[in-house]
């Protein structure tokens, strides 16, 4: 899902110090993606930290495709003429909206956007709100790639989780959508409540026996202002949970699933773009309640956010004034060196050192006191035509990203 980066001012002490200049300039504009957030769940669960709202009696279906369609012509003068890369909706459950919804949404995006035919377009979908016929229609619109929030395959364990889904409904979900599309992904998640490595593995294993692409696996961490939060579980300890990372790696590698980014795995060829273009500091258009985004322009980086309420939201975009943003800001030249890392350091092979000049408009000599501090530390590989994180650096990716506030 699009998130905005937290700035935070850098501390005194031992990080190396950063040097950039007063001003950047673009020479060319990275590739665009969009995000289309359904703020809608049947219920929200205990640790989830997005912009999800329960949905009420009756999903305001037309009401909020109408004001999709508000944001995104208010948007265009910002992105015109640019092509799209990849589609991404997210939420919520964007499968709670109709096929025909769906279809109405991929149309304004054509007609509004200069899709590339072969654009990457993923839905996200929940096991208790799948449907045959329904995913079927969503691949007959141009839905391409699902992506289903399994979570686990322990039916105690989702129980705990608040899903609302069973393990066989898990499975059958999998195999709806593998008929209705070749591209899917399965979120997973480790680390859970009494979880020992045993049945995290299990889970991997039930996942892996699907033969799909692409497997994200999350560790699950409380995070403010959720009920987990407030009421928090047991979960094990962090060598447990570093043991869990470790035996999922290696038992993916085994099964032809190589980690190339901190909580994505993949088959050759089946990486996810949408995503990629997050990380290697792309831009993207975000749409819908809450949805955040990231634009360039030749002499400046932006980042927006939009109201998080669905209501307000809805009635921003209507009343075309601007009312739906509630943040819009130029990302300075003094955050865009952590900005840039805290994404491209996530990536396994990293990215090549000529592309932080190309996405960020700024010199790589102005960064050269924190690189050479972080090879130094081993954290960083020494090879000058790339920036990626060593082996030690992946495992201490935080204090390595931080070397660049």
């Amino acid at each position: 899902m699009a998130t905005t980066i937290p700035i935070h001012p850098a501390g005194a002490g031992a990080r190396a110090r950063l040097v950039t200049p007063a001003g950047a300039a673009l020479t060319s504009l990275p590739p665009l993606s969009v995000y289309v957030h359904v703020p809608w769940c049947v219920r929200k669960c205990p640790y989830c930290d997005f912009n999800s709202h329960a949905v009420p009696a009756e999903l305001p279906e037309r009401a909020y495709l109408d004001a999709l369609r508000a944001d995104l012509e208010q948007a265009l003068p910002s992105v015109w003429g640019r092509q799209v890369v990849s589609v991404f909706l997210g939420g919520g459950t964007p499968s709670l909206l109709s096929a025909a919804a769906l279809d109405e949404i991929l149309a304004m995006l054509r007609a509004c956007l200069n899709l590339l035919p072969d654009a990457e377009i993923t839905m996200e979908a929940n096991p208790g709100t799948a449907e045959a016929g329904r995913f079927r229609d969503y691949a007959a619109s141009g839905v391409n790639r699902l992506s289903l929030g399994i979570q686990s395959f322990d039916d105690a364990q989702l129980k705990q989780l608040g899903r609302i889904h069973d393990a066989a409904q898990a499975r059958a979900a999998i195999d709806m959508a593998q008929r209705a599309v070749r591209r899917v992904n399965l979120d997973l998640m480790f680390a859970l409540p009494g979880q020992d490595l045993a049945a995290c593995l299990d889970d991997v294993r039930q996942a892996v026996s699907f033969g799909t692409e692409h497997l994200s696996l999350y560790h699950l961490t409380l995070e403010p202002n959720t009920v987990f939060a407030k009421y928090p579980p047991q979960l094990p300890d962090d060598d447990t949970s570093a043991a869990m990372q470790d035996a999922v790696e290696a038992r993916l590698a085994e099964a032809g699933l190589q980690r190339y980014e901190v909580s994505a795995y993949a088959r050759p060829g089946a990486r996810c773009r949408h995503n990629l273009n997050y990380w290697e500091f792309g831009d993207y258009l975000g749409l819908g309640p809450g949805a955040h985004g990231k634009l360039s322009f030749h002499d400046r980086i932006v980042r927006e956010a939009r109201l998080r309420s669905p209501d307000t939201w809805m009635a921003g975009a209507m009343a075309r004034d601007g009312s739906h943003i509630a943040e819009t800001r130029v990302v300075g030249p003094d955050e865009l060196p952590f900005e840039f890392m805290l994404n491209a350091l996530r990536l396994k092979d990293g990215v090549a050192a000529g592309s932080f000049a190309e996405r960020t408009g700024l010199s790589l000599a102005g960064i050269a006191q924190p690189l050479q501090a972080a090879t130094a530390r081993g954290l960083l590989d020494p090879d000058p035509a790339r920036l990626r994180a060593t082996p030690l650096g992946w495992r201490f990716l935080n204090d390595l990203q931080e070397m660049f506030l």
